[in-house]
């Protein structure tokens, strides 16, 4: 029966573009494999080159255990050098767009931004979601959000005397 793989390290090749990963299928047995961004240059759409190594047969095995935010990441810094940025400056662009500010309006920024963004929020909603199954799972919970000293305020349009009739 063959063990599941167990990815280890992951990383990037600048000289003919590629995703390198370390990984063991066997207790003791360690592997490396080198999956090359075909066709990639500094106008190739991010998300596209994600999305043909994830449909990829050959690599699907391999990239299912990491997830798709990272693969972004990696990615975007191979074409982040294409451009002409260094490693640091890269990583440093990276940190800032992994981070999730609730002021910043997402409907302004690139779509390769929003869908880092996005692939961060998915991931924080999947590692605090309370699943049946789980030991804290509660079904039907319910929460009061006003607090005795809150000062509510009321609105007029779901007031009962504010219906007018016409």
């Amino acid at each position: 029966m063959k063990m599941p793989i167990k990815l280890l390290k992951c990383g990037v090749r600048f000289d003919k573009p590629a995703i390198v990963i370390t990984y063991t299928e066997n207790v003791g047995k360690y592997h490396r494999r080198t999956m090359p961004l075909r066709n990639f240059t500094k106008f190739t759409g991010i998300e596209r080159a994600v999305d043909e190594l994830l449909t990829n047969s050959r690599h699907q095995k391999y990239l299912k255990s990491l997830p798709r935010r990272q693969l972004l990441k990696l990615v975007t810094i191979v074409h982040d050098r294409m451009n002409g940025l260094t490693l640091d400056a890269s990583l440093r662009k990276s940190d800032r767009i992994d981070t999730i500010d609730p002021e910043e309006d997402l409907n302004k920024v690139e779509d390769d931004v929003l869908s880092r963004k996005k692939a961060v929020m998915d991931e924080t909603f999947s590692k605090h979601q309370k699943k049946p199954g789980d030991d804290d799972f509660v079904y039907d919970v319910e929460v009061d959000f006003t607090a005795d000293d809150a000062v509510v305020e009321s609105c007029g349009w779901d007031s009962e005397e504010s219906d007018l009739e016409f």
